[in-house]
């Protein structure tokens, strides 16, 4: 009898648009509106209790909450990982990646911006 690992659950945070494309897949989403775009943060928090393991996060909804993001990413084991809406990139992932290795390294390793 093989042993069935559970895997941690992962969500999606944006526009409707956006998040499409996870709720296909399966993930737990949550579309934002306007009306309910400030309680972003407590979103962005129930995930990170709740045991989730990766939270797809909306380009410029990461960028708005940047400070809530960045404090959830020091105590959670949560990962939030920037996306792309239907306008294009806003470049926050690269700039995500990069603040990161330069903490764990202690230097920006990839140069000049």
């Amino acid at each position: 009898m093989s042993a069935h690992k559970q895997r941690a659950p992962m969500a999606a945070v944006g526009s409707y648009e956006s998040i499409l494309p996870f709720k296909a897949i399966g993930l737990d989403v949550v579309v934002v509106t306007e009306e309910n775009r400030a309680a972003v943060p407590q979103t962005l928090s129930k995930f990170s209790r709740s045991g989730y393991a990766a939270l797809f996060l909306e380009e410029p909804l990461y960028a708005e909450f940047r400070e809530t993001v960045d404090e959830i990413n020091e105590y959670s084991d949560i990962s939030i990982i920037p996306v792309p809406n239907q306008t294009g990139s806003m470049d926050v992932g690269l700039q995500s990646i990069r603040r990161n290795v330069e903490r764990a390294v202690g230097m920006d390793i990839f140069g000049d911006k």
